[in-house]
């Protein structure tokens, strides 16, 4: 922009009066980088066998827990035995029905394909609504972020019945807060089967022990099952890069040998269970047993098991994979299974306690048993893994307590260990283990958790549906309809063995949102304090380019949550102290509600008033997938960042016409940018006076150099090197002086006028969950001898 054009928008903001247009002149919004791959992310095509490769290997990882459901299914229908074989041919039925419509029609087949980027689980679709709808409750969202590679999203309308539902959801943010509770209750949900799933699964698969040795007590399976779940807690910091390969053909393996169990007892036992594919004995059933009957729907769902974690691990594998696994491999196989223990149980009723086992061939007993004890392991391995994700896509959307997160993979960012959750979720999963002993209560608590997480889905799915996939509405009362009337008949099942066990994964959800719910309301809290009391820039310049303190040699990291204007911090250091660093670089991290943001589109950067003052902001964004790696390249990727946008500054300068500027900025070649990168010097010798300028210089740092400006134009070229040469080199030079990292150790408070509630919530349990999580030190990788922490008090 000439210098013309640029004193003629002063002159018209200073118009408009006031403060008001001084701010909007000296912190425009940030731009958006140029140079996006827009098909990077775009599905890929494979080919069949690859697919066909790609199916096998996601049974290890989507499949486990849905496949060791045979084991305890059955038990829990029919905890007081079976008075009617008629019954077995009944609840053969619902489970068959129960397979067929909810992980196969319903899951697969249409809740799959609601994934964000193939990302699958509760958080990831809120995540695609927030970027349809305005529904985040931290408002530190900006237009620049919607231009992202990543950020896509879907347009309608006006008139249309997305357009309505999503002004009816934007109206008030007591809508906002009640779909983000319900998104909590979910995903907390989702964090009780990574409890109880390891408990039920090893207990059952250690039960085998007892059906060849009889006069074996339960608590011996207990304490056997209890060191198996030690020893796969202990282990989890090793990741499972080393083994992850043998998981596949171990589920696979498991598969195939349940199935073909299943065909022998069907030959041997009674083939005509298999009329239990008529609907009509479902009717029967309940006609029969009535309420026994009604209740006995609490033990069936725990067929479906499985299938939110199904959805939840949906980024390992491209849907179609899994898609073709479960219709050629894992429902064959399930169906086959239920029908041999049916066939075997209609010959004796009375083995209903452990008809798994019991139904095995004597001569394959053992090889069958350690088969089940691994897949087993595999099932409670895969949902664990979904756990950690959850916790780290929980904490990207401000919902979670900063804790600690360990890559156990270099080749897979995706395999994440966090120590702590691993150890409250081994805790909790022994003190089930140990204190239920049995099956049936363990299965009640299992059942109660799937049946909440799969009615979160449902709601869910409702929004998805409308605001995303634009669907009639018609349609969406079909779905919604049938998959309530399903859902909440397992669930009312289920609410009448509360007592018996299902009352845990309520209490555990209870804590967990507790928790994450405070986390979240004192980060807002704290976020619009910030907001709200953010220093004027116009006051920040009146102070001069010396701030009106000494500038000592060095560049000023000032860490804030604010993506535009001063931070309170950098005045109250300022206030306080007599010196300011030469340069001063406002540095905001924040998540977006993407699964990834590219690595060349993560920076962006801006100055901050004439050039004389030396203040930059930079923000570093961030996807609820992307990992804070433990390393340097932080501070480094920030400084080539800088340099860079130094010397697309300059160019910008050198530009006569704005308008022909813009057509050749926006030119996207590699060429260019292997250039950019080639010639940007960290330090040069030239010496010469840089203009101040009266305005931001917006650039946003990723872009490449136009190719029209490498033109051997000695006179274009000197012009150009003088100004950013200089500037490189006093910024090269700070560096070189020394980094420090100002950080913020505020204390929130609430305000005397408060209720008791928001008192008890900020004041204790916020502040405990403060005192207890990580700091941003830690999280930055800050070295100790360059941190300055700047107390505060926020009265929210």
């Amino acid at each position: 922009m000439t210098s013309g054009s640029s004193d003629s928008g002063d002159q018209r903001n200073v118009s408009k009066g006031g403060i008001w247009g001084l701010e909007q002149k000296l912190d425009q919004p940030l731009e958006e980088e140029a140079g996006k791959l827009n098909n990077m992310y775009r599905e890929k095509k494979f080919s069949a066998f690859f697919i066909m490769r790609l199916a096998i290997q996601s049974l290890g990882v989507v499949y486990g827990d849905l496949g060791t459901s045979p084991l305890y299914v059955f038990y829990n229908t029919f905890p007081q035995g079976i008075d009617n074989t008629e019954d077995i041919i009944g609840a053969l039925s619902l489970i068959i029905y129960s397979l067929t419509l909810i992980p196969l029609l319903k899951y697969v087949f249409i809740v799959c394909k609601a994934n964000d980027n193939s990302q699958g689980g509760t958080l990831a679709l809120y995540s695609l609504l927030c970027r349809h709808a305005k529904l985040k409750t931290i408002p530190n969202q900006h237009r620049t972020d919607e231009e992202l590679t990543t950020y896509s999203r879907s347009t309608f309308s006006e008139n249309s019945f997305a357009a309505k539902t999503k002004r009816w959801l934007e109206a008030d943010s007591f809508k906002r807060n009640v779909l983000l509770v319900l998104v909590l209750v979910g995903t907390c949900m989702l964090i009780g089967d990574g409890i109880l799933t390891p408990a039920i699964s090893v207990l059952s698969a250690s039960g085998g022990i007892k059906v060849d040795h009889p006069q074996m007590s339960s608590g011996v399976v207990t304490i056997v099952a209890v060191i198996i779940l030690v020893g796969l807690f202990s282990m989890q910091h090793y990741g499972t890069d080393r083994v992850g390969w043998l998981f596949a053909p171990i589920v696979l393996l498991w598969f195939l040998v349940i199935g073909g169990i299943g065909i022998f007892n069907l030959c041997k036992y009674d083939t005509m269970v298999l009329r239990a594919f008529s609907p009509v004995y479902i009717y029967q059933y309940f006609r029969r047993t009535k309420k026994t009957g009604w209740i006995s729907l609490g033990g069936i769902m725990l067929c479906i098991t499985g299938t939110e974690a199904l959805f939840a691990d949906l980024a390992h594998f491209p849907v179609v994979a899994i898609q073709l696994a479960f219709t050629i491999i894992v429902f064959p196989c399930l169906l086959l299974a239920y029908c041999g223990q049916a066939a075997y149980l209609m010959g004796h009723k009375d083995h209903v306690h452990d008809c798994f086992y019991r139904s095995i061939p004597e001569r394959i007993y053992w090889p069958v048993f350690l088969l089940a004890t691994l897949a087993a392991i595999v099932a409670s391995q895969a949902t664990i893994s979904a756990t950690f994700s959850i916790i780290k896509q929980a904490h990207a959307l401000g919902c979670f307590p900063r804790v600690k997160v360990v890559h156990t993979s270099k080749r897979f960012l995706g395999q994440i260990y966090v120590p702590d959750v691993n150890w409250i979720l081994m805790v909790l999963c022994i003190a089930v283990t140990a204190g239920f002993g049995n099956q049936s209560q363990i299965g009640n608590a299992y059942g109660t958790a799937v049946g909440v997480v799969m009615l979160v889905t449902t709601f869910i799915m409702t929004l998805v549906m409308l605001l995303v996939w634009h669907c009639h509405w018609m349609i969406v009362l079909v779905f919604t309809s049938l998959s309530l009337l399903i859902e909440c008949t397992y669930f009312s099942a289920l609410l009448f063995k509360l007592d018996q066990g299902g009352w845990v994964p309520i209490v555990i959800a209870a804590i967990f949102l507790l928790i994450m719910y405070t986390w979240h309301y004192g980060t807002l809290k704290r976020y619009e304090f910030e907001l709200h009391s953010k220093v004027s820039l116009a006051w920040i310049l009146g102070l001069g380019p010396s701030l009106g303190l000494v500038r000592v040699p060095g560049i000023g990291l000032v860490y804030t949550e604010l993506a535009s204007g001063v931070p309170r911090i950098f005045s109250h250091f300022i206030t306080n102290l007599p010196a300011v660093h030469s340069v001063v670089i406002f540095v905001c991290v924040k998540y977006l509600p993407v699964y990834t943001v590219p690595e060349d589109e993560r920076f962006l950067v801006k100055r901050i008033g004439p050039k004389n003052y030396h203040m930059f902001r930079c923000v570093a964004r961030y996807g609820y997938k992307d990992l804070h790696k433990k390393d340097e390249d932080f501070e480094k990727k920030l400084f080539d960042h800088l340099f860079i946008f130094v010397r697309l500054e300059s160019m910008m300068e050198g530009c006569s016409d704005s308008e022909e500027y813009s057509s050749v900025y926006t030119l996207k070649t590699k060429r260019s940018r292997d250039y950019q990168m080639k010639d940007i010097p960290q330090t040069s010798t030239v010496n010469t006076d840089i203009t101040g300028s009266s305005g931001d210089s917006i650039i946003p740092v990723g872009s490449p150099l136009p190719a029209q400006n490498t033109v051997n134009s000695s006179e274009h070229d000197s012009g150009q090197t003088e100004g950013e040469g200089d500037e490189l080199e006093y910024l090269s030079r700070c560096r070189d002086t020394g980094v420090v990292h100002i950080l913020g150790n505020t204390v929130v408070i609430a305000q005397r006028e408060s209720s008791i509630v928001k008192k008890i919530a900020i004041d204790y349990i916020y502040a405990f969950l403060r005192k207890m999580c990580r700091e941003n030190s830690v999280i930055f990788n800050v070295p100790h001898e360059s941190l300055l922490n700047v107390g505060q008090i926020f009265y929210v």
